[in-house]
């Protein structure tokens, strides 16, 4: 067995792709912020559990409506991708409130970050247990 299919290294592996993923779906929010009649996605919520059945999936590019913008593909909705309950309806018929969507970004970010320094941290410590110099 490789030290990358250790159950916590799928476990963070599936974490950060589910960050990467949510990324792109708030990106996919703050393009279409003025498009008449968009509501906004998000993710599920992550669990482990749910990306292990997921593994192995890559981000494509689609359109979901010529009007929009899309970049999350097949991944955003194998991932659980929703539409968001927005309480702030523009008169166009817009739920896409930039900032809240920028405050997702903001600790999508630092969750990623978290979930990346982890990974490499522990990825370290594996190598020094194994004898090798990290």
């Amino acid at each position: 067995m490789a030290i990358g299919d250790l159950p916590i290294f799928a476990a963070l592996k599936g974490k950060m792709q589910w960050h990467q993923t949510r990324q792109s779906l708030l990106a996919e929010n703050v393009a279409n912020a003025e498009t008449p009649g968009y509501r906004g996605r998000d993710l599920s919520p992550f669990s482990v559990g749910d990306a292990e059945r997921r593994s192995g999936l890559a981000v494509t590019t689609a359109a979901t409506n010529a009007r929009h913008f899309s970049v999350g593909g097949n991944a955003s909705r194998a991932m659980g991708a929703r539409t968001m309950n927005s309480f702030e309806i523009m008169p166009e018929g817009n739920g896409v409130t930039l900032e809240e969507e920028m405050m997702k970004v903001t600790t999508n970010q630092m969750d990623y970050q978290a979930a990346t320094t982890l990974y490499s941290r522990s990825m370290r410590l594996m190598r020094i247990a194994l004898g090798k110099q990290a």
